[in-house]
């Protein structure tokens, strides 16, 4: 028989002085029977947060980790993809080490690719053309209006591509309507790029020659972009968009890229337009996919930039951008090799792409019209999108999923106000107690992990010692975190149980431990439905800025919501509160573990890589900010996810015991830290430090010297000992690189003559100079000295406007005109140069300069700051390598200088 749950008239005192006994007995019994129902066992609590735990764990090794098998050329078949053909291409590409623009070792790889697509033709389906077009861009300037070249002028020349069109013979419309498929074979000057981006190619060759023997059925084209010169500023696709003939029949781009080695491509930027990612949902085999990763992209907390970029803002094209981002460590260093590949991660994209391109290529609806014009602007139907354990991706439109947020939001905020309302002041009371228990839980919980953070460099020999070995965060990080966040609810649990205490006490006459024990059981109540404010509030965030990743905040507020209003809820405003049930909140966290921990798992580990590279202007942060950012995002998600779990905890007999261990595996952590006995970097997950021959010609007198710096926080004086070349370590040392400083550097004068010559020396120098209405004309010649690889910076706060051309020759090609200042970068213009082999060394600026100044400290500074790069390693800069320590490695980018760098200036001139 089910036994009967008391009632608040059952605990009123008896007017009739003969029940005196029998209601005395009455409430001893219920007395022991609501502190029996008070009462949860640890044991359960402890098994219940285990299995939390494991299904999270599980969901992201089966959504992310469960690739399929590589299939041989046989077992694809003609029509098929095979990731075993796919590898040789990789290991073709990454034998030739290193391959920049402008380098040997690219124009041999160009050479590869050119030879592998004119296999393509040959072995093509005879009802199919293929057009291979080897295109060498001509000048072009490149200035997007957003994201990491924000403001910036891109200037190219010389550069070469191999584009290749797949049509049907006879579909006479199929030329004028293609899907492009881009990627680019040029990488950093420290790595061979089997991740970045070699497997692209790879993958782009291999689907070009299965597309060959599919293209008769097409009713529209595959151009294949195999672009070069994206490391240096996306300059492979704007000369593609801007100077190609085929760029005007694109209808359709699809990007590939690479921010790590291997694992799953997955999408993480889709749109404007919804089409292609509505297609890609219905036709992948194994879709994977997060807008999340779209929203921290396009907001700049992620700072990278690919193709994809411009075929959005300069073509106006919609379209996909795929990455592989396992091992996000390895990116741009000498670890991304071909080795960390695992095995089905090309197969994965490939087998994605393949079916993704049958059927759009094949479509008569294939979009038309381009749906953007330069900056790209809100649309209202872009798509929301996110797989779930990597086999079924949703899909719906923004319209919809903010109709659909909003009607949440408003039936939400309507059963709150009718439960205040039933309330009475008590539940107003009980619900701000609510709200302040998640703030509370955020502020411990953050400070706790930050803490922890700001102590790792005092007991540490690098600020980040978690970085080869990630799983140290759960101690370091994970344990802070929910310790904070229990006692920030525990704070909030106590208030909430004086408060129903003192409630119960007005309204019951019941004795003091059955009161604190209903006060309790109500305050656990109130902890739990605090969940429901917290999703609420972020759901009405994400839906008025509109953001992509707003599901989550759904998907964690109405499976709760449901389960507790199927389990818990009672209109009965009598009945006395109960223990929570396991079944509400087991239901509560089933769909949220199922959709959401897969990319919590993915985003902190990402990040947790991406801090090799973390300093982008060395020793401009404080050295504790990677691991306190760290320490934040790990807070956030905590208090995001376990708000509905640590609920429970209040009533358990297991909650001293997890506290307890939670301060001992923190505790163990940093005790492991501190004894160095786990190294912070390994040859496989190294440090990055770059070693520059620097070449100073702007001061009176040249200055050559070996500059050391990393990208990685903490500061070089390990590394600076165990080299031995007598580095001086500190941030006296900083140095102007043009595109960036490095404030924290380590500096050596030795032996620093040597490795170069005069004609490698860059020159500027006035060449003219005189008045105009209102200012005056200054015509600056400047000689890179060899280099076609150079940053300059132009003073728009002396300068009103500027022009550049080729040679001193009026005649020449007009590059550049109409500058503008740089995003953040007080007040200069900066343009960045990246060329081939038979790219010009010799440049004419004209600059047009207002007659007065303003500020007599910009007289100070000169008017044109050069950086020349020489991808050369002098004897100097060959002997420190040597004697590097194995867990440091160089790191590239487009705004770094190679291993040889000069520094010009042009004063201010009155």
């Amino acid at each position: 028989m089910r036994k009967r749950h008391p009632k608040a008239s059952d605990l009123t005192e008896p007017s009739s002085s003969s029940k005196e006994t029998d209601a005395s007995s009455d409430k001893d019994a219920l007395d022991k029977e609501v502190q029996a129902d008070v009462k949860r066992s640890g044991k359960v609590w402890l098994s219940v947060l285990i299995l939390i735990t494991y299904s999270s764990w599980f969901v992201y090794n089966y959504q992310l980790g469960n690739l399929p098998k590589p299939l041989t050329a046989k077992q694809a078949g003609k029509r098929g993809f095979s990731e075993i053909e796919a590898i040789k291409h990789v290991k073709a590409l990454t034998q030739f080490g290193p391959h920049p623009v402008s380098s040997d070792a690219l124009v041999h790889a160009l050479e590869y690719v050119l030879a592998e697509v004119e296999k393509v033709k040959e072995t093509a389906h005879w009802e199919v053309d293929v057009n291979v077009d080897f295109f060498e861009s001509k000048f072009g300037v490149n200035r997007l209006v957003g994201g990491l070249f924000k403001g910036k002028s891109l200037v190219y020349s010389d550069i070469s591509h191999i584009v290749l069109r797949i049509l049907p013979k006879y579909e006479s419309d199929a030329g004028d309507n293609a899907i492009l498929v881009s990627s680019h074979i040029d990488t950093v000057f420290t790595t061979g790029g089997a991740g970045d981006c070699s497997s692209c190619v790879a993958v782009m060759l291999e689907l070009a020659r299965s597309a060959s023997q599919s293209a008769h059925g097409f009713k529209n084209s595959i151009i294949f972009l195999f672009n070069t010169g994206e490391e240096e500023g996306l300059n492979g696709a704007h000369s593609f968009i801007t100077q190609h003939p085929w760029s005007s029949t694109v209808r359709l781009a699809i990007d590939l890229e690479a921010m790590g080695t291997g694992g799953k491509s997955s999408i993480f930027q889709a749109g404007p337009s919804p089409w292609a990612i509505e297609n890609f949902a219905l036709a992948a085999k194994y879709p994977s996919g997060q807008i999340i990763g779209q929203d921290l992209f396009t907001s700049g907390i992620i700072k990278s930039a690919t193709d994809f970029q411009v075929y959005k803002e300069v073509a106006g094209l919609s379209g996909l951008d795929f990455a592989f981002a396992d091992n996000t460590a390895v990116y741009h260093t000498k670890n991304d090799k071909i080795e960390l590949i695992k095995p089905g991660s090309l197969q994965h994209l490939g087998e994605n792409m393949l079916a993704f391109l049958l059927r759009v290529a094949s479509s008569s609806d294939l979009p038309k019209d381009k749906t953007l014009q330069g900056e790209e602007r809100s649309n209202p139907d872009s798509a929301v999108y996110f797989d779930v354990l990597g086999k079924y991706m949703i899909v719906y439109r923004q319209s919809l999923a903010t109709m659909l947020y909003v009607s949440v939001i408003m039936q939400s905020i309507l059963i709150w106000v009718l439960s205040v309302f039933m309330g009475g002041y008590p539940a107003v009371v009980s619900l701000i107690l609510s709200c302040l228990s998640i703030i509370l839980a955020w502020i411990f919980s953050v400070a706790f992990s930050v803490a922890v953070a700001f102590i790792l460099p005092w007991i540490s020999s690098s600020p980040v010692p978690f970085a080869s070995n990630p799983w140290m965060v759960v101690g370091l990080f994970v344990s802070p975190a929910i310790l904070g966040s229990i006692s920030g609810q525990h704070v909030a649990f106590i208030f909430l149980r004086k408060k129903s205490s003192n409630r119960n006490s007005n309204k019951m006459q019941v004795s003091p431990r059955l009161r604190d024990n209903l006060a309790r059981l109500e305050a656990e109540r109130w902890l739990f439905k605090s969940g429901f404010i917290q999703w609420l509030v972020l759901l009405a965030l994400g839906t008025y800025y509109k953001l992509g990743s707003t599901y989550l905040a759904l998907v964690w507020l109405v499976p709760p919501a449901f389960a507790y209003g199927l389990l818990e809820a009672t209109l009965s405003p009598i009945r006395l509160p109960k223990p929570l049930k396991l079944a509400t909140l087991l239901i509560s966290l089933a769909v949220p573990i199922l959709v959401s921990s897969g990319s919590f798992i993915q985003l902190t580990g990402t990040m947790i890589g991406m801090l090799i590279r973390f300093d982008s202007n060395p020793g401009v942060t404080p050295e504790w900010l990677g691991s306190a950012l760290i320490a934040v995002a790990i807070a956030t998600f905590i208090s995001l996810s376990m708000v509905y779990l640590l609920a429970y905890i209040h009533l358990s007999g297991a909650k001293k015991s997890i506290v307890t261990a939670l301060c001992i595996i923190t505790a163990l952590s940093l005790a492991l830290v501190s004894s160095g006995v786990l190294p912070a970097f390994t040859e496989d997950t190294a440090r990055a430090v770059n070693v520059v021959h620097v070449v100073d010609t702007s001061g009176q007198d040249q200055v050559a010297f070996i500059s050391l710096f990393s990208n990685t926080p903490g500061n070089l004086n390990m590394e600076a000992e165990q080299i031995k070349e007598g580095f001086r370590c500190g941030r006296e040392n900083k140095i102007d690189f043009v595109s960036f400083e490095a404030k924290y550097n380590c500096v050596t004068k030795k032996d620093a003559e040597v490795g170069w010559d005069k004609h490698d020396i860059p020159v500027l120098r006035v060449i003219n100079d005189k008045e105009r209405e209102g200012g005056r004309v200054i015509a600056v010649s400047m000689d890179t000295g060899g280099s076609s690889r150079w940053t300059l910076r132009i003073d728009m706060d002396e300068i009103e406007d500027f022009t550049m051309q080729v040679g001193e020759e009026e005649e020449e090609e007009l590059m550049i005109e109409r500058g503008e200042k740089s995003s953040n970068e007080e007040g200069w213009h900066q343009i960045q140069f990246a060329g081939g082999k038979k790219a010009p060394t010799s440049f004419v600026l004209k600059l047009y300069k207002e007659e007065e100044v303003s500020d007599d400290k910009k007289k100070q500074r000169p008017l044109l700051k050069l950086r020349t790069d020489l991808n050369r390693r002098t004897p100097q800069v060959q002997r420190i390598l040597e004697r590097l320590p194995p867990f440091c490695t160089m790191f590239g980018k487009s705004t770094s200088p190679f291993t040889l760098a000069f520094l010009a200036s042009l004063p201010y001139t009155k």
